[in-house]
């Protein structure tokens, strides 16, 4: 990594203070992140969609395990933001090979369910490990950093499942008080009302993606930041960057 030219102050930091520099990141790129994020996950919502007539709970379950794939999208836009650099979609698009090709069967299959993917994905697509070497760096960067990977993955999956049922209550609040009894039922009994079944899945549906748009670019750009600061520890960024600005 070119170090010389990161635009973000790195130092040793707790790994919850690295997680607030994510999100710090996350507003001060948010225009980069939203205009790449959100088209790609609007087109794969939008074919999950198409299946909420015959399984109501697929697209939510399409959209949960492609979550990985899409997260590339988001950690190319952020790595090119801690060097200062905007990103359009034209970007991701001519890098669509690389950003959205690599590694599609281990990052849907068997690290789908890692508890710390946020921490260790720029392994595989950032530093291109593969193999002994990559199972080797993580080893080297979960090391004493394990369980705070896990609590993040962990906070984020919670806020997911929150703001998503969230989201549902909204209709139940705003609903005129003399007809919030039906909405009431209507969620626990949607066959015996007008909108049914499907409009109960259409609401769980799009309320799972207005959740997932928001929230994914912090939960990644967290581990982005957390496996930054590791990376301070170990190879003393800090120092080198001093360094440099001093003898520029």
């Amino acid at each position: 990594m070119r170090v010389e030219g990161l635009a973000v102050v790195l130092r040793p930091r707790s790994q919850s203070e690295a997680c607030d520099l994510g999100l710090a990141l996350v507003r001060g790129h948010a225009l980069s992140i939203w205009r790449c994020y959100t088209p790609l996950l609007l087109a794969v919502g939008a074919l999950a969609l198409c299946a909420v007539d015959t399984l109501g709970w697929l697209p939510m379950l399409i959209v949960f395990w492609l979550k990985p794939w899409l997260d590339r999208s988001l950690l190319f836009v952020l790595s090119r933001a801690v060097f200062g650099e905007a990103t359009r979609w034209a970007d991701l698009w001519r890098a669509r090979r690389h950003v959205l090709g690599g590694q599609p069967w281990r990052t849907l299959l068997w690290r789908r369910f890692s508890p710390w993917r946020a921490y260790t994905q720029p392994i595989e697509q950032l530093e291109a490990q593969r193999g002994g070497a990559r199972r080797k760096r993580a080893r080297l960067l979960l090391n004493d950093n394990r369980s705070a990977a896990t609590a993040l993955q962990t906070a984020f999956s919670n806020a997911e499942g929150v703001l998503t049922y969230g989201l549902v209550a909204l209709l139940w609040w705003f609903t005129p008080e003399n007809r919030s009894a039906d909405v009431w039922d209507w969620f626990f009994h949607p066959q015996a009302h007008a909108a049914g079944q499907l409009g109960m899945n259409l609401v769980m549906a799009l309320s799972y993606l207005a959740v997932v748009l928001f929230l994914e670019p912090f939960y990644v750009a967290a581990g982005f930041a957390m496996y930054l600061n590791r990376r301070v520890v170990l190879e003393a960024w800090d120092i080198e960057q001093e360094f440099r600005r001093a003898f520029a």
